[in-house]
């Protein structure tokens, strides 16, 4: 069966649907202590083991995330039901967090942006990251 919509046209379509903050948005929020803000990595565990992630994200896999935000779901996550918060989503280069996004925003959650580059931008820009490691000593710590 041939393929009628590649992921860039999905991609493309999700992009003029959503928010989408560049890493120095992000980062300016960050610095600025915006109490809304919560970054959230959609990557596989994988990613955040070989690369690590960025301090204060929480982790989503893009797998369970539809069933992490409805409160309907056996696997929901009662920090997606603050409303007070915009979560960010990122992942390696944008694609699957500006998906992500749109399928949120399907969902009915209309405070949900994405990062434009995703976490290779975030890399390039020298922005801040710690390793899984250093996320367990904090928690432990």
């Amino acid at each position: 069966m041939p393929i009628t919509k590649g992921f860039r046209a999905l991609v493309d379509e999700a992009m003029a649907q959503i928010t989408t903050y560049s890493v120095p948005e992000v980062r300016e929020r960050l610095r600025a202590g915006d109490p809304s803000l919560q970054l959230v990595d959609i990557r596989d565990v994988r990613e955040l083991e070989r690369e690590g992630t960025v301090p204060g994200a929480l982790h989503a896999p893009r797998g369970m995330l539809e069933f992490w935000v409805d409160p309907a779901s056996p696997y929901f996550k009662p920090v997606f039901g603050d409303e007070n918060k915009e979560f960010v989503l990122f992942c390696g280069a944008g694609w699957r967090s500006a998906l992500a996004t749109r399928t949120l925003r399907e969902m009915g959650m209309d405070r949900v942006a994405h990062i434009d580059g995703g976490f290779a931008e975030w890399l390039k820009q020298g922005a801040p990251t710690e390793t899984l490691e250093q996320r367990k000593a904090k928690k432990t710590g």
